[in-house]
């Protein structure tokens, strides 16, 4: 036994190698224990993101399948105009729901008379410009458009003034 035997996990105090070695080696576990909690905290981070996000847009899929109703309730209240029971059920029917909606963040997409904005509406069809109106502004809603918070559910689709006044 020519060779100096040490147990396993030990070092020769007098090999300044070996002592090097060991001191690379907690320094580069130091390092994976920084990235480890440092990847730790952005997961955490990203969770509490999403678990917002999710409470925040929970509902769009429901107002989703909401929203065309509140649109034929709408066309319903246009075309009756009378002061029946049946229209003004209709028409509270119809309060009731835009009320809840608002409640919920989701709000319509205000767009008669605005200038045209491509991130929330769609223009259906462009006519030449009248004199009453400014090129480039909505002149008729075609289907109203909804947002809920910072997010588009439904795009206002409506006619554009081109050309000039």
């Amino acid at each position: 036994m020519g060779v100096s035997e040490e147990p396993p996990g030990e070092t020769n105090e007098d090999d300044p190698d070996a002592v090097g070695d060991e001191v690379d080696r907690v320094e580069e576990l130091e390092k994976e224990i920084q990235y480890a909690k440092a990847e730790t905290a952005n997961a955490r981070q990203r969770a509490a993101k999403e678990r917002a996000e999710l409470l925040k847009y929970g509902g769009a899929s429901l107002a989703n399948r909401i929203i065309p109703m509140v649109d034929v309730l709408a066309k319903a209240v246009e075309a009756s105009e009378g002061s029946d029971s049946v229209t003004e059920g209709v028409r509270l029917t119809l309060e009731g729901i835009k009320a809840a909606l608002d409640a919920e963040g989701i709000v319509q997409i205000e767009a008669m008379g605005n200038s045209f904005d491509p991130t929330c509406m769609e223009a259906i069809a462009t006519i030449p410009c009248p004199e009453d109106c400014q090129p480039g502004s909505v002149i008729e809603v075609i289907e109203q458009g909804y947002r809920m918070h910072d997010r588009i559910l439904r795009a206002a689709r409506v006619v554009v003034a081109e050309g000039d006044p």
